[in-house]
């Protein structure tokens, strides 16, 4: 990719055809990623206020040949939202383009442009007696438009399935500046190819969503919330397969955390209440919604009971209150913010079968401790098999310290990963973080298929160039 007019002839064009409350300045929040890793750099930064000013950007853009860089909330994880080298891109963010359209509560339906912040369209759904089930950590900033363009997961996927399981439609600007209307209600549309899921987990590398028609569920009558401790993963498994036995799909989430994550807490977080004396080396935290006549705490109650007489749990607290659900989740919640103070050496977001889950864990341990000392935070969302294994340094170090490991720790993860028949981005997507993975352990063919489709929306290349395929 090349451009074709210098940047001063392309802004002043995108200063002509824009309104003025499109024009952003190029801010230090649009140019940086959470975890530190780059810098980026933009030409320009606009904020349109409607798909059509959106579509006149990219045509804009495409004619002088301009990456284009769409921005979200800035969460993600993977450097998808920062390009940190190449032509300066313009950067495209959503955060004007946050209204709810319409909510037909009746079809369980909502569609809302793809700047929304995720926690509004859950107070949207709840007004309207609906739940939208997507649910992560961020969701006080991460906006709908991001979370599928990285086909993000969360803690309710065990019940409500992926962003991809979420959506029934959406808006988007192309690359040729075109604009898809693809906004349906249906839950049945046979007619070819599917570029709503080719669209949601590319990243923006095919194109700008800018709405999207999300399914909503039925809220739970009932609600409830217990931590369990386990013997480890393996005895963590079984309880998840006892509770879908005593519960079906009314299980809702199920994550394992280690002790290492009350550990940081207690470090970096003391106002986190701890929910244990003394503290488990593993637990889970079970969150389940049932129908109109059954009660949750009985229901965990039971199940804490047979789980017990089967050896698996030795200890447990079911919440009891609105208040204590609150505060068990906010223990799980907050491990993230707590590992982002601690500084990890390597992170990785990775998927296995279930059944291989325990190996891994304790092959991965092995495998660490041979290449130096180093604390390992393993907590993740057990029942869809999504591990967060995270490598710190030691007491009294810091990831500085161990930079020229970073690389030998993270092949060490990701080659048993895949040799254990599991994926090396399980829900953070591939980004520009993982481009290299993607290539040393992606299907050749399946690889071969992607640039190709890449080729024929994207010829010329200027959609999140960098992100998930090298450039």
């Amino acid at each position: 990719m090349t451009q074709s007019t210098s940047n001063s002839d392309f802004l002043e064009r995108l200063k002509s055809a824009l309104l003025a409350p499109a024009l952003r300045d190029v801010a230090p929040h649009y140019l940086e990623e959470p975890r530190g890793r780059w810098q980026g750099h933009a030409c320009a930064v606009i904020a349109p206020a409607t798909v059509e000013e959106a579509a006149a950007a990219i045509r804009l853009a495409a004619d002088a040949g301009v990456p284009v860089i769409p921005y979200g909330g800035g969460t993600g994880l993977v450097g998808g939202q920062v390009a940190n080298g190449g032509p300066a891109p313009l950067v495209i963010s959503l955060e004007r383009m946050t209204r709810v359209r319409e909510v037909y509560p009746d079809e369980n339906v909502m569609i809302v442009e793809a700047g929304a912040i995720l926690s509004d369209v859950h107070d949207a759904a709840e007004a309207a007696g609906r739940l939208f089930p997507l649910s992560i950590a961020a969701k006080g900033s991460a906006r709908i438009g991001g979370l599928l363009a990285t086909n993000a997961g969360g803690v309710n996927v065990l019940r409500y399935g992926n962003a991809r399981d979420l959506c029934l439609g959406l808006e988007a600007v192309m690359p040729d500046s075109s604009i898809w209307h693809g906004l349906k209600r249906l839950r049945k549309d046979n007619t070819g190819y599917d570029l709503r899921n080719l669209l949601i987990g590319s990243e923006g590398t095919l194109a700008l969503i800018t709405a999207a028609s999300l399914k909503l569920a039925p809220r739970p009558a009932g609600e409830g919330t217990a931590l369990m401790v386990v013997d480890g993963p393996a005895a963590a498994l079984k309880l998840l397969a006892m509770a879908r036995d005593h519960m079906g799909e009314g299980v809702s989430a199920f994550e394992l955390m280690h002790r290492q994550c009350l550990n940081f807490l207690a470090e970096t977080m003391p106002q986190v209440r701890q929910p244990f004396a003394d503290l488990p080396e593993w637990f889970v935290l079970i969150d389940v919604g049932l129908a109109r006549g059954l009660n949750p705490a009985k229901a965990l109650e039971a199940l804490f009971g047979d789980a017990a007489e089967a050896g698996l749990v030795s200890d447990g607290l079911i919440a009891q209150s609105e208040g204590q659900r609150a505060e068990f989740w906010n223990v799980r919640e907050s491990v993230p913010e707590a590992n982002r103070h601690i500084g990890a050496v390597s992170s990785h977001d990775v998927s296995l079968p279930l059944g291989a889950v325990a190996e891994f864990i304790e092959r991965a341990g092995q495998a660490i401790t041979a290449l130096g000392d180093f604390r390992i935070n393993c907590f993740g969302h057990l029942g869809d098999g999504n591990l967060h294994y995270n490598v710190f340094p030691a007491p009294g170090r810091n990831r500085a310290d161990h930079e020229d490991q970073r690389d030998a720790i993270k092949t060490a993860v990701h080659d048993l990963v895949d040799a254990m028949g599991g994926s090396v981005s399980a829900e953070h997507g591939i980004g520009r973080l993982k481009v290299g993975d993607l290539e040393r352990y992606g299907d050749p063919t399946k690889l071969a298929a992607m640039r190709a489709i890449k080729a024929a929306l994207d010829p010329r290349g200027i959609m999140n160039p960098g992100a998930v395929l090298r450039v």
